[in-house]
């Protein structure tokens, strides 16, 4: 009727390949895989299979639990996941995005063709290399708005009108 399920081994020896299996399957999944979580549900099922090996269950019930066993977990694994993902996405302003519009002080001029990138913005407590969005420099202390960023500068407009390069301040 049907064939027992024979691969050479005694039946006492698969509770072992089954350990052996799982511990394999779970030392590749957190060594070399890096925790994706794909062959950790069958390192589950493996385990099962090997409880249920050292209970006498049939070879065949052990190679369902595991092949089977390790789909179910594998696919509801993953639903998890996609589930976790959706809920768990990053809000907006997280980041260095959160900087824009965020206002800050010019602690160094900015130039519009600043090549020696000397520019700098105080933001929230941190110095930040700076770009001018429009085509007149930004002096010292001046009040300003961030626009957006470009990798690790942040591109400024100024609050107000920029006074002339050439005004001076006058001391009392």
């Amino acid at each position: 009727m049907f064939a027992v399920l024979d691969l050479g081994l005694d039946l006492d020896v698969w509770p072992w390949v089954w350990l052996g299996t799982a511990i394999v399957f779970a030392l590749v999944e957190l060594i070399f895989i890096g925790g994706s979580f794909l062959l950790l549900p069958f390192a589950a099922s493996a385990f099962i299979a090997a409880i249920l090996a050292f209970y006498d269950v049939s070879v065949e019930i052990q190679w369902a639990v595991f092949v089977f066993g390790g789909g179910v977990l594998f696919a509801a694994l993953y639903q998890w996941a996609r589930k976790f993902m959706s809920e768990n996405t990053m809000a907006p302003g997280v980041g260095a995005d959160r900087l824009v519009g965020m206002a800050g002080i010019v602690t160094a001029p900015i130039y519009p063709d600043d090549v020696s990138r000397g520019g700098r913005v105080a933001l929230a407590g941190e110095s930040w290399g700076a770009i001018v969005e429009g085509v007149d420099p930004i002096p010292e202390g001046a009040r300003v708005t961030v626009v957006s960023l470009i990798g690790t500068r942040v591109i400024v407009k100024p609050l107000s009108p920029t006074p002339p390069a050439s005004a001076g301040r006058e001391d009392p």
